[in-house]
């Protein structure tokens, strides 16, 4: 007897080759047994008629490092299909590291990925050192879903270079090299899922420092493709500002160190962010070409790439809103939403924000949120990832005669504060996502970049694999379409296969009973809510996605029609898993 039977299920198999088809399938245990049209009997059955059935999704991108420590259930991933992840990504997480460096660390991940430094504060458990440690500590929990991680770079060099780890100018000494090598290899051996690295300007510390690892040497970041070759596994993942320069040089100096990493490997799985930056809306394309010349000569490099563009949400329940540099604004941003709205609500705090939002210097980093209003768009139900300019804040304040500053402040004020604006920034330059259909389609590019469990309060990503499937299975607005075979390949078996997890991503018998049943023609996302369930009853965006009926993690049933059922079947994993 099956432990569980779906029946009648539209079947995409994950595989991408072969085209949807209706079928039965039967699990036994955490495994499936059987795939086809199936009449033995099981202890529960399922008839999904009407009903897309495909593998789990697999986010190789999230920054669940400290979440993972303290909560089990990891949303928001866990809301959207998503049944593996992998985090630790972008150099940066926990470990390994010594006591005194434990704030150092918190305020790193506070400020390059926006996790409220409190809820770091008082979540984070720390009872580990070591890489193998922190793993430890990670399998003594069970989660909703299955979890990997990344040994970070910034985290190792601040283990070994102590203080100096944490300046971008300070060069490790040859000891300090060998040192590292040594701990990726003992992390990697453990069960680390590889190794990441930063080097993005965007990448500071809460203080604004730059990280760490931003002007590593190639000489310096050997140590970890010399300790993957070490131990003949591991991944490695990297974000460049490659994509970012209009400097050639420094384009293909990133390309050459990408190249020579992989040769140093011994050519294992490398992957790279990969954007359309509005600076160099053009440069993706020369990335995109070099990545195919390093595939056609042997190297196994791919880049990451989004769905759609990526954004800052804003408005007064989330960090940033076009007013938050504002004097006036950051004397009441910490305090209660209503109390926000009643003070903005005054005329004369009205006209002396909008008095100082025109003094504010047009240099700082977040400039660009000040003057956006021609591209900052109201987020609708269902949201609209490829809003129209004519919809803008600004168009509407044309039409009704109005200031556009002024009139983007009433609509922060709209549904109690509650209003969300979305302004698309990469991936959006020429105003559709052409460019990103033409990312999505490379054969050498993979479906990441979510950040899931980070952003707390200015970005929600851990929903692309929602957007994927919704969006590009109906095509974008000029009718750019990818099959729905091909979508769920990318964030199924591509994505497992890439990072090792070979049990999973493909509806199969033996493969990992790791299932979403999903209401295609109806998926769909509402706009980001915020919740206060961080520790310290800090803030982050949750976003509710409409179609998903049942996940099922290890054949067990852990969300249904969007909510959590109770259900912990998940687990780490240790490095590669066969099947």
């Amino acid at each position: 007897m099956f432990d569980l039977l779906i029946k009648n299920a539209s079947i995409v198999d994950g595989t991408g080759t072969r085209p949807g088809y209706s079928g039965d399938v039967a699990v036994t245990g955490d495994r499936i047994a059987e795939v086809g049209k199936i009449s033995g009997a099981a202890k529960e059955t399922v008839d999904a008629q009407g009903l897309t059935l495909t593998p789990g999704f697999v986010d190789i991108h999230t920054h669940y490092d400290g979440q993972a420590s303290w909560d089990s259930v990891l949303m928001p991933s866990s809301q959207h299909g998503v049944t593996s992840i992998g985090m630790g990504n972008c150099g940066v997480g926990f470990a390994p590291v010594q006591t005194h460096h434990h704030k150092l660390l918190i305020w790193l991940l506070e400020g390059v990925e926006d996790i409220p430094g409190t809820a770091l504060t008082e979540g984070l458990t720390w009872d580990w050192e070591s890489f193998p440690d922190y793993l430890d500590a990670l399998s003594r929990r069970k989660y909703s879903i299955d979890v990997g991680a990344h040994v970070p770079h910034a985290a190792v060099r601040t283990y070994v270079m102590g203080d100096r780890g944490a300046d971008h100018t300070a060069n490790p000494t040859d000891a300090e090299i060998q040192r590292m090598e040594d701990i990726t290899y003992e992390a990697v051996r453990a069960g680390a899922l590889g190794f990441s690295t930063s080097r993005s300007l965007a990448h500071k510390t809460i203080q604004g420092e730059n990280i760490g690892t931003l002007t590593a040497s190639e000489r310096e970041l050997s140590f970890a493709a010399r300790a993957l070759r070490r131990a003949g596994t591991g991944v490695l993942q990297m974000i460049s500002d490659a994509y970012l320069t209009g400097d050639d040089a420094f384009a293909e100096q990133e390309l050459r160190l990408i190249r020579h990493l992989s040769d140093i490997s011994g050519r294992r799985p490398l992957s790279f962010s990969l954007m359309q930056s509005p600076n160099v809306p053009e440069r993706w394309r020369m990335l995109l070409q070099h990545t195919a010349q390093l595939v056609s000569e042997g190297h196994h490099v791919r880049t990451q790439v989004a769905p759609r563009p990526i954004g800052l949400t804003m408005g007064l329940a989330g960090s940033v809103n076009p007013f938050s540099k504002t004097e006036t604004y950051m004397t009441i941003a910490a305090e209660p939403l209503a109390e926000k709205v009643r003070i903005m609500s005054r005329p004369d705090v009205k006209a002396k924000m909008i008095a100082e939002h025109a003094a504010l210097d047009r240099n700082d980093p977040l400039a660009f949120v000040l003057d956006i209003f021609n591209n900052l768009h109201r987020m609708s139900d269902p949201v609209d990832y490829e809003p129209l300019p004519s919809k803008s804040i600004g168009a509407e304040a044309e039409r009704a005669g109005r200031k556009p500053v002024e009139y983007a402040y009433d609509v922060l004020l709209e549904d109690g504060g509650k209003r969300l604006l979305y302004t698309p920034i990469v991936n959006y330059v020429d105003g559709n996502l052409n460019s990103t259909y033409e990312m999505m389609t490379s054969p050498n590019s993979l479906f990441g970049l979510s950040d899931g469990g980070a952003h707390c309060g200015t970005v929600a990503d851990a929903s692309f694999p929602t957007t994927t499937i919704s969006l590009w299975s109906r095509g974008n607005r000029d009718g750019k379409r990818i099959s729905l075979e091909k979508l769920v390949h990318g964030y199924t078996q591509r994505n497992a296969q890439h990072v090792g997890w070979r049990d999973r991503g493909v509806i199969a018998p033996g493969y990992r009973a790791d299932i979403n049943l999903i209401d295609v023609a109806n998926l769909s996302l509402s706009p980001p809510h915020t919740v206060t369930d961080l520790p310290s009853g800090a803030s982050r965006f949750l976003q509710k996605a409409h179609g998903y009926k049942k996940t099922f993690k290890n054949g067990v049933c852990t969300f249904e029609n969007g909510e959590w059922t109770g259900a912990l079947p998940g687990k780490l994993l240790r490095g590669e898993q066969k099947l």
